[in-house]
């Protein structure tokens, strides 16, 4: 019986991950276009300025941005310390975790096309509410408050700092090949070693759905309507989970019978609010921000869960039939080796963490890295730069 109940959870598992792999490779080719296409500096400069033309900007910006619900709050800290107003931090703080381009990726493979649609404009809609509403109620201030300056070094080698470099000429430092191998060894190392664990721990937790939950169960009390939104979002704001890795969950409970509108509250709450993150805002931004901050999150999901339910219902869709077809459109050799491509990118992040896991229980300390002349040396081995 344990037996057939872990295979269950294991074929459920691999089945989720064949399908989403290559949306998951795409979503990170995208991703690493972004690290070095759109420099922060850029970013900082629009987020300034204007209480509602900046909050539209950083909830846009914030849309593709591949940050987990930890990763986003030092480059929110980054933003602020660069200038950003409150408001335009608070919508970059919940439209960059609730969306992403692999969020996005996914969410078509492993759901449908209408919600791939409805899951960035929710997260766009969320933040803009609340950055506005924060940026209305409480009055400006030239005053931001203390953090890590946001990295403007060259993000292909290092070779500047990025203040005292006229980007101009900066442009001139490196070609475009350059760049893109730069974005991907970016994408495929760092980014995917933040999304790994929580991305594979998604699968398990969704091959435990399958194989454990009931049909019965998920549709009598998540089947759809308000209570449903009101237990999905009680799940999910405390919950640590990054927007990639609640999308195999969540298509795992539309798959059981919950509603697509309640299975949406579990995208926005759960990668967007988690207590760690919450503490972290409340000194960031105050407590006033903070409030708006989970209310806003709150009414904004449950709000358009209801409305994603009404839209599914006026088409006459059935989400549960819906979900996955579209991932059928790829050859199973394209999605297996997708599958094997990931599996071997995750090599190296477990077996660093096999290797910390050894020192820690054997009590030897962990090497420092050497510096030089009190600077670190950057990802490229060199030390920033000034100038050209």
């Amino acid at each position: 019986m344990l037996l057939d109940t872990v295979t269950t959870i294991l074929v459920s598992a691999v089945d989720l991950l064949l399908e989403s792999a290559p949306y998951i490779l795409f979503g990170l080719f995208i991703s690493g276009l972004l690290r070095v296409f759109l420099p922060p500096s850029m970013v900082s400069r629009h987020l300034g300025h204007g209480r509602i033309r900046s909050v539209f900007n950083a909830a846009l910006i914030g849309i593709p941005l591949p940050l987990c619900s930890c990763g986003v709050l030092p480059a929110a800290a980054g933003l602020r310390k660069q200038g950003a107003n409150p408001g335009a931090t608070t919508a970059f703080l919940i439209a960059t975790p609730e969306s992403g381009v692999d969020s996005i990726s996914i969410t078509y493979a492993l759901l449908d096309p209408l919600m791939t649609i409805v899951r960035p404009v929710t997260a766009f809609l969320t933040a803009f509410s609340a950055g506005t509403l924060v940026n209305v109620t409480q009055s400006p201030t030239p005053s931001v408050p203390d953090g890590p300056a946001m990295d403007l070094t060259c993000p292909v080698d290092g070779c500047c700092d990025g203040k005292r470099c006229p980007p101009d000429v900066h442009r001139r430092h490196h070609t475009h090949g350059e760049k893109l191998v730069a974005g991907l060894r970016f994408a495929f190392r760092e980014v995917w070693q933040d999304l790994a664990g929580w991305f594979f721990l998604g699968l398990i937790l969704a091959g435990a759905i399958t194989a454990l939950v009931p049909d019965p169960l998920l549709t009598r009390y998540l089947g759809g309507g308000l209570p449903a939104m009101l237990l999905m979002l009680a799940f999910g704001i405390p919950l640590y989970i990054c927007a990639t890795a609640s999308t195999p969950i969540a298509a795992a409970l539309i798959l059981k019978g919950v509603s697509p509108g309640a299975a949406l509250v579990f995208l926005m709450a759960g990668p967007a609010t988690n207590i760690a993150a919450l503490t972290v805002i409340l000194g960031l931004l105050g407590r006033r921000a903070t409030a708006i901050y989970l209310g806003t999150i709150a009414l904004g999901a449950v709000l358009c869960g209801l409305m994603t339910d009404g839209i599914y219902t006026a088409l006459g869709w059935s989400a549960q039939a819906l979900a996955g077809s579209h991932a059928d459109i790829l050859p199973l050799w394209c999605k297996g080796a997708a599958a094997v491509g990931l599996l071997l990118l995750s090599l190296p992040l477990l077996t660093r963490r096999l290797r910390s896991w050894r020192r820690a229980t054997s009590g030897q300390a962990i090497p420092p890295v050497p510096a030089v002349s009190g600077k670190t040396p950057t990802r490229g081995g060199r030390l920033p730069q000034g100038g050209t």
